[in-house]
């Protein structure tokens, strides 16, 4: 008995335990979708009318909190982890279903905090750089939580919110960084980026648009870093499922650029420029990451092969497509520029899960030889 509850789950069973958590994700990206549509000004269904205020909390809580506290409990096993992504996916559920914004305001924060102890968990065991930076990721998700909770405005919390992505996929590059040659000024030139971000968070909660400017100064030097020190500079001269990750990070780090230079000049929350800065990091960066890290995150949460196909490139020129058109929509003063925007980028995200799902799927025919 002892020796077979060792026996390592079959990978039927940890997609038939994890894949329900997933679900629960998507929820929350189909509402955050309809929800960002609605705000443009088009005539979609939604669940409630309530819906189109909670547009960011359901993306950035209810979907890659869902997925991110997911990925991160599959990679340690511990089943007290798992509390995470079911308390964010619930959280985004009970928002789509017009639940009271308190209640998923507080299952959010109960998921950043089991996130932020387990990345405290995976410091206190390997104290380097890349786990120190995901952990602050983790406290920077529950601190923007907390905010929203207690009352605060969305621009109080967002870039909150924000770094919590930022950093998170930050972390992951700066552990992969390690295989460069080393260079005496990373390190610094990293942590100075970070600090930046976390002032401009801080300075945000009482003076949004000052806090921006700073935050946009942080976001326009973790581009450079990344631009600077990542792997991909080198991977995208190869070829296959390497290029195209590379393609997706080095696009992404461009965004990061454009939305910390328009954070720079100016980005009041009643303007426009406040949506060029948050789509162009959300949707042009952070979607970027999901895209490349996609074929690499599915296999090990599902145990799910998604094999390279040169189709993948359509969603993600989909998605800079739709981004490019939002920004410019949002400079130009034009709504029906960023009305195609925001279509264009829901019609990649549908895209890339079509393409994705049928790489999973399909299966080759087997060849047949004339005798």
């Amino acid at each position: 008995m002892a020796a077979a509850a060792t026996v390592p789950a079959s990978a039927a069973t940890l997609r038939a335990r994890r894949l329900p958590l997933l679900a629960l994700g998507f929820v929350s990206l189909l509402g955050g979708v309809l929800a960002g549509l609605a705000r443009l000004g088009l005539g979609v269904p939604l669940p409630h009318l309530d819906l189109a205020l909670l547009h960011g909390p359901l993306m950035v809580s209810g979907f890659f909190g869902t997925v991110i506290a997911l990925e991160r409990a599959a990679a340690l096993g511990r089943r007290w982890i798992f509390a995470g992504p079911l308390a964010a996916g619930l959280s985004g559920a009970l928002l789509v279903a017009g639940a009271p914004p308190l209640a998923a305001a507080l299952l959010m924060t109960v998921a950043s905090g089991v996130l932020l102890a387990a990345s405290v968990w995976v410091w206190t065991r390997q104290k380097e750089g890349f786990t120190a930076t995901m952990a602050g990721g983790a406290a920077c998700w529950l601190v923007g939580n907390a905010l929203w909770l207690l009352g605060a405005p969305v621009s109080a919390a967002v870039l909150w919110w924000a770094l919590f992505l930022v950093l998170t996929i930050a972390g992951e590059r700066l552990e992969l960084s390690r295989f460069q040659p080393p260079n005496r000024w990373a390190g610094p030139a990293f942590a100075a980026a970070v600090a930046i971000l976390v002032l401009g968070a801080a300075v945000a909660v009482a003076a949004p648009e000052a806090g921006f400017r700073v935050a946009g100064l942080g976001m326009l030097a973790l581009a450079g870093w990344l631009a600077r020190f990542d792997v991909a500079r080198r991977t995208v001269r190869g070829s296959g499922l390497p290029r195209y990750v590379a393609a997706c990070l080095l696009s992404g780090y461009a965004w990061l650029a454009v939305a910390g230079a328009v954070a720079l000049a100016g980005a009041d929350p009643t303007g426009g420029q406040y949506d060029a800065v948050l789509h162009a990091l959300f949707l042009g960066f952070v979607f970027a990451m999901v895209f490349g890290h996609a074929p690499i995150i599915l296999p090990a949460v599902l145990r799910l092969a998604v094999p390279f196909a040169p189709r993948l490139y359509l969603p993600l020129a989909a998605l800079h497509l739709g981004v490019a058109l939002r920004t410019a929509g949002v400079l130009s003063g034009e709504l029906a520029v960023r009305q195609w925007g925001g279509l264009a980028n829901a019609a990649a995200l549908a895209l890339f899960i079509a393409v994705t799902a049928h790489a999973v799927l399909a299966k080759k025919a087997p060849v047949r030889r004339n005798p």
